[in-house]
C-alpha cells in the first residue's frame, strides 16, 4: 500500500544521499560543446543530478545524460549560465526527487517544481522519485471500471476505463486541445495532473483560463514552454507522472494529461543526436522511441492502493502521417487511441473523431452486451460508408445493390450528428449510452 511505496521512496533517497558522499564524486568541467558539458572525475550514473559553480558564484543544476570515454556528459538546466573551464561539479541527490503533497493542488509549477503562478512558495513536504518506484508487474490491476469523460462519442463508442492509457492522435489544428479541455471538464477524477510540454508560451495561459476553468481546485499543472532546454521538457513529463503516481498511491482516481508525447520524443531526439547516437527511423534515435513506453507504462491501476492513473497523451502526427514512428510506437503501447480527422474538422464536426480508425481496447470488459452491440452496429455503418465513399460521391453506386451501404448512406447525417458536441457541454456516460442504444441498436432502424 502507500506506506510501503513511501518507504521504498525514502530508502531510495537515503541510498542516493549516502552514495553521493565523498570526494570521488566531485568533478571538474573540462569542455563545453553544443550545450553538452564534459566533466572529469564525476562517477555518477545516467540521470543523476549535479550542481556546477558558475563564474558568478551561483550553483547551476545539470543532469548526466551519457559518457564519452572516462568523462561524464552533462546537460545544464540553465543554458545561459556563465560556465567556465575547470568549474567544480558536485552531485545533487535532491535532483531526482519530486516534491509532492496536497499543497500542489491548484498550483502551476515548472520542470524543477518552482511555482509559476506567483502564489508564493509551495509548502509540500512529501517526496517521490522522479522516475517512479519500480514495482511488481502483478500489482498492476485490470481496467474494469468505466471512466466518464463527459464526451458523448467517447463514452458511447470508445468507452474509457479507470487506469486506461489513451493516445489522441492528430495533425496540427485538428482539435486535440479542445477535446482535452472537454475531457477535463467532464472527467470524474479526484485529481487532474496536466503536463504542458513544449507548448507555445501563450498557450499555457490559454489552457489555464479556458480548459481548466472551474477545475483548478483539483488540478496541478506542470508547464515547460518550447524555448526551454530539452532536458527540462523531459523532466517536466517525468515530474507530472511522478505527481500522479503519488496521488494514485494514496488511493485517488487521477487523470493525467500529457500534451504532448511527441514533443517529449523530440526533446530526447535532440539529446540523443547531440551525444552521437545514430538516427534510426526517420531521424529518431532509438532512445527517443524507448522513452515512450517508459513514460506510458507508469500509468494504470494500482491493485494495492486501489488508486488509478487514467492517462491521456496527445501525439502529433507530423504532416497528418499516422504511420510516423512516434505515432506508431505510442499506438502500440497504449490501451486505446482516438484518431482525429482533418476532413471531419473541415466540415465543422467537433470532436472530429474518426471512429473507424479509433479504438478502446478495454471497452469490451466494461460495457454491457447491449451497449457493445449498438457500438458495433454504428461502426458497421461508418465503415460501409467510408469504404464506398468515392463511389457514393461520384454517383457510381446504385441504391439497392447492398442493404448495408443503403442504410449507411441514408443514416450518414445521423452518424455525424451523434459525434457533434459543443465544446462547453458535458454529456455523461449513462446519457451517452442511452442515446446510442436508442438510435443505433440492431433492429431499431427499419
Amino acid at each position: 500500500m502507500i506506506a510501503a511505496q513511501l518507504d521504498q521512496a525514502e530508502r531510495l533517497l537515503n541510498h542516493m544521499a549516502v552514495t553521493n558522499r565523498g570526494p570521488r564524486h566531485v568533478g571538474r568541467l573540462v569542455g563545453h560543446d553544443a550545450g553538452m558539458l564534459e566533466v572529469t572525475g564525476f562517477n555518477r550514473p545516467i540521470g543523476a543530478g549535479a550542481r556546477i559553480r558558475d563564474a558568478a558564484g551561483h550553483h547551476v543544476r545539470a543532469e548526466v545524460v551519457g559518457f564519452r570515454g572516462s568523462r561524464a556528459i552533462l546537460v545544464p538546466l540553465d543554458q545561459d549560465a556563465p560556465l567556465e573551464n575547470g568549474a567544480r561539479v558536485e552531485p545533487d541527490s535532491a535532483a531526482n526527487m519530486v516534491q509532492v503533497g496536497d499543497a500542489l493542488i491548484g498550483r502551476v509549477i515548472d520542470a524543477m517544481g518552482q511555482p509559476l503562478d506567483r502564489k508564493g512558495p509551495i509548502l509540500a513536504n512529501g517526496q517521490w522519485p522522479l522516475n517512479g518506484v519500480r514495482g511488481n508487474v502483478l500489482d498492476r490491476g485490470r481496467v474494469l471500471d468505466r471512466f466518464d469523460l463527459g464526451v458523448r462519442a467517447v463514452n458511447a463508442l470508445l468507452t474509457a476505463g479507470c487506469g486506461q492509457r489513451i493516445a489522441i492522435i492528430a495533425g496540427s489544428g485538428v482539435g486535440k486541445s479542445v477535446l482535452m479541455g472537454q475531457m477535463i471538464q467532464g472527467a470524474e477524477a479526484d485529481i487532474v495532473v496536466a503536463g504542458l510540454i513544449g507548448e507555445r508560451g501563450r498557450e499555457v495561459n490559454d489552457f489555464l483560463e479556458t480548459k481548466l476553468k472551474g477545475a483548478m481546485h483539483r488540478s496541478i499543472v506542470v508547464a515547460v514552454p518550447a524555448d526551454h532546454p530539452p532536458v527540462l521538457r523531459l523532466r517536466a513529463a517525468a515530474r507530472a507522472t511522478a505527481i500522479a503516481e503519488y496521488f494514485r498511491a494514496r488511493g485517488k482516481k487521477v487523470l493525467l494529461l500529457l500534451d504532448s508525447l511527441t514533443r517529449c520524443a523530440h526533446a530526447q531526439r535532440e539529446i540523443g543526436l547531440s551525444l552521437g547516437e545514430p538516427p534510426a527511423m526517420k531521424g529518431y534515435p532509438p532512445s527517443a522511441l524507448a522513452l515512450i513506453p517508459r513514460l506510458v507504462e507508469r500509468a494504470g491501476v494500482d491493485s494495492r492502493s486501489g488508486g488509478s492513473i487514467t492517462a491521456i497523451y496527445t501525439v502529433l502526427a507530423d504532416g497528418d502521417d499516422n504511420d510516423d514512428p512516434i505515432v506508431d510506437t505510442a499506438r502500440a503501447i497504449v490501451d486505446g487511441h482516438f484518431v482525429l480527422s482533418r476532413q471531419l474538422s473541415e466540415q465543422s464536426i467537433f470532436p472530429a473523431i474518426d471512429i473507424g480508425r479509433s479504438l478502446s481496447r478495454v471497452m469490451a470488459d466494461i460495457v454491457s452486451d447491449e451497449h457493445m452491440a449498438a457500438a458495433a452496429n454504428y461502426r458497421r455503418l461508418w465503415a460501409a460508408y467510408e469504404e464506398n465513399r468515392d463511389l457514393i460521391l461520384m454517383g457510381a453506386y446504385r441504391p439497392g445493390n447492398d442493404a448495408t451501404i443503403d442504410e449507411a448512406v441514408e443514416r450518414r447525417a445521423a452518424l455525424l450528428d451523434f459525434l457533434r458536441q459543443n465544446a462547453k457541454s458535458r454529456i455523461d456516460a449513462d446519457s451517452s449510452t442511452a442515446a446510442l442504444v436508442a438510435e443505433f441498436a440492431p433492429g431499431v432502424y427499419a
